[in-house]
């Protein structure tokens, strides 16, 4: 168990914490523990913070049922921060809205961010607006049988490109794949969030089954 007096708490006995999605990566919000509030975090596997406004410890979803379950708190190398890994049941602003980061301040105009999450995003706006001349409209207008069949074409063209060991198209056939897989997720109404929650729950019995083995 880690001997949080190794933290470094400020002259108001407070370490800021940044809570971040588990799935998407995102940051949610940025808020303050104590000494109290993290134990109580850590006993309870549940977000719990220490208000500066009202000078109480607040459970975070306590009153709005929005609970944030704590996969991980790691200390930065200073002792004096700390991130918060979490599953959250629901929006991490009391705004309502998913992140508290939310008013872009910034972008640069040669760099761009790009994040599943995004282009899932994306995909849904096609798919709602219909814009005229997109190729994701034409494949959602199409319908499922279609987007089915360009997946299975672009599975053949992934398998080529591996089978002659080709890094470069390899890599070019999977990005053509993934897009299609996630115009099809769209289309059942499947989210990166579902994807992501399948994939780690595989994680964990493949874990749990080389424990076994070490075992025996």
């Amino acid at each position: 168990m880690f001997d949080i007096e190794k933290l470094k708490f400020d002259k108001d006995g407070l370490i800021p914490a940044v809570v971040v999605d588990a799935y998407t990566k995102r940051v949610l919000t940025l808020a303050y523990m104590n000494k109290e509030s993290l134990k109580i975090s850590m006993e309870k596997g549940l977000t719990c913070f220490y208000s500066r406004s009202r000078n109480e410890l607040w459970l975070k979803g306590e009153t709005s049922g929005n609970y944030q379950h704590i996969v991980s708190i790691t200390a930065d190398c200073d002792m004096d921060a700390l991130t918060v890994v979490v599953e959250k049941d629901g929006p991490a602003c009391h705004t309502g809205t998913d992140s508290c980061f939310t008013n872009e301040v910034y972008q640069s105009e040669e760099r761009h961010e790009f994040t599943v999450n995004g282009l899932y995003e994306l995909l849904e706006g096609r798919k709602k607006d219909k814009p005229e001349g997109s190729y994701t409209t034409y494949l959602f207008e199409k319908g499922t049988d279609k987007i089915l069949k360009k997946i299975g074409e672009e599975s053949t063209e992934v398998i080529i490109a591996g089978k002659a060991d080709d890094k470069k198209e390899t890599i070019y056939e999977i990005a053509d794949l993934a897009y299609h897989v996630m115009v099809l997720m769209v289309q059942m109404g499947i989210s990166v969030e579902d994807i992501q929650k399948e994939l780690g729950s595989r994680h964990i019995i493949d874990h749990k089954v080389k424990q076994e083995k070490m075992t025996k």
